[in-house]
């Protein structure tokens, strides 16, 4: 593909050498260049692609972009000077796969929580409807049938337009997408042709990359500031902050509530371990999830389907096959009845959603004993609010370890600690090791009572010292129980 119709779209402040000039493909990782390709320079958290031109040039790198031109050129290399290069990165895999987001309908999901489980209930929602579906999430990416290992919530857009093109290729007509903050902020999903945006809720995360709550709202809010006329914006009107996003939107505005007046209004009738009873905008249907939170989620479904075309009366039929998402409040219950429930929930909000809605359905007759960990090399802010939350909420609570990447365990559960109250101290154990600390909670367990395992969810490794071993915590927990009952 010719290089200036791949920097369709790009800001380009200034060019040395020719446009005219053929590029392979594109990279932006200067281990994987090739002859006759085009190298992106990307200044990131860890490196600066800026120091690797050179490297690239002699690896047969034809054109160059990058924010700051280089002090020595190379005769025949086409230099571009952008005034974003994360930005232009985004526009460049557009063009060179030929813009394939506008040759279907993408809709976008942003939020702290909720985002894998509306995603990948869209899809599934979608997919029984009869349609051919997509699906880019942290949980895996779904290219019709076909599924691919998922590495981060949203992907580099050079991945993300591969899998676009690998769709349309393949006849896919929708795809529900993560989008998360770091997406944005970075511009990942710059030029891409969204037709609607659903917003989840707002709460404490990433303020290890972002410098305050009000940068990440914002960072939030741009994705919709985005949204073409088009387009739709479906927001939480029960978060304070969804009211925010709407602000300079240019897309359709819409809500969804279960406290407040909405477009989409829900009402749990019945909520229990085998599912919820609601009644959405006066019709009621039965749906296998559980939780309030899942209301929430189930009514942006809902709210997007009916946008996309679908019938109401179909989409509530089709909302009452939805499964659960793998780690999203997955539960066992084993052979002498402790209920085991696996959830993703990583902040503090997402921590007290989860065990409000095991307080919601518990008898008060057994223990809820929460296993809990925090990440490293992450928000460190949240730790003592994730251990205060745990520990008010459960009757035991066991302090663990998440994925301590390069941080020391021990420290991580030192700082959570601070965040337990005096008259909880009692409820609390710290036992470093994660499956020693699921064992634990099995063997404190007796019959009837509830084990809350959170933090990781569907992962299915931990991450130490920079190496991932293999660890599933569903798996951890059916096999220990099992062996508990023998």
């Amino acid at each position: 593909m010719v290089l200036k119709d791949i920097l369709y779209k790009t800001a380009i402040e200034a060019v040395k050498g020719t446009t005219d000039v053929m590029v392979n493909a594109i990279t932006f990782d200067s281990r994987t260049v090739s002859f006759g390709d085009a190298f992106v320079a990307i200044v990131g958290t860890q490196s600066n692609g800026h120091d690797y031109i050179e490297k690239a040039i002699s690896l047969g790198a034809v054109a160059i972009v990058c924010e700051t031109l280089p002090e020595n050129e190379v005769e025949g290399v086409t230099y571009v000077r952008v005034k974003n290069s994360k930005e232009a990165l985004a526009f460049m895999a557009s063009n060179y796969y030929d813009t394939p987001s506008k040759n279907l309908k993408l809709v976008g999901v942003t939020g702290t929580n909720g985002k894998t489980t509306i995603a990948s209930l869209l899809y599934q929602l979608f997919k029984n409807a009869g349609y051919k579906t997509g699906l880019l999430s942290t949980v895996k990416i779904m290219v019709g049938d076909t599924e691919y290992k998922a590495t981060h919530t949203t992907p580099d857009s050079l991945t993300i337009n591969k899998y676009l093109k690998e769709m349309t290729d393949v006849g896919v007509e929708y795809c529900f997408m993560e989008v998360s903050s770091h997406g944005i902020h970075q511009s990942r999903t710059a030029g891409l042709h969204f037709v609607g945006g659903i917003f989840t809720n707002l709460s404490h995360d990433h303020l290890d990359y972002h410098n305050s709550f009000a940068e990440y709202r914002d960072v939030k809010k741009r994705f919709f500031d985005e949204l073409p006329t088009t387009a739709f914006a479906l927001i939480n009107g029960d978060d304070k902050n969804g009211m925010v996003m709407l602000q300079n939107t240019k897309a359709k505005k819409l809500t969804y509530a279960l406290k407040t007046y909405a477009d989409y209004k829900a009402q749990i009738l019945e909520n229990q371990l085998s599912g919820l009873l609601l009644k959405i905008n006066e019709q009621e249907v039965w749906v296998k999830l559980i939780g309030t939170f899942n209301a929430y989620n189930l009514l942006a479904i809902y709210g997007a389907a009916v946008n996309l075309g679908l019938e109401s009366q179909e989409v509530l039929r089709l909302m009452s096959e939805l499964e659960s998402v793998s780690g999203r409040f997955q539960f066992i219950v084993s052979e002498n009845k402790v209920t085991a429930i696996v959830d993703y929930a990583h902040t503090p909000d997402a921590l007290e959603n989860v065990l409000k809605t095991i307080d919601a359905i518990r008898t008060r007759n057994e223990q809820l004993i929460t296993v809990v960990g925090c990440g490293g090399n992450r928000d460190t802010t949240k730790r003592p609010i994730m251990a205060h939350v745990a520990s008010s909420m459960s009757d035991k609570v066991i302090f663990t370890s998440d994925n301590p990447r390069n941080e020391v365990p021990e420290t991580i559960i030192e700082d959570m600690e601070k965040g337990v109250e005096p008259q909880n101290y009692k409820k609390t154990i710290a036992v470093v090791d994660r499956k020693q600390a699921i064992k634990t909670a099995c063997q404190l367990a007796s019959p009837n009572d509830i084990i809350l395992i959170a933090g990781k969810g569907h992962e299915t490794y931990q991450e130490i010292k920079g190496i991932r071993n293999h660890f599933d915590d569903m798996e951890t927990v059916t096999e220990l129980l099992a062996q508990l009952n023998k």
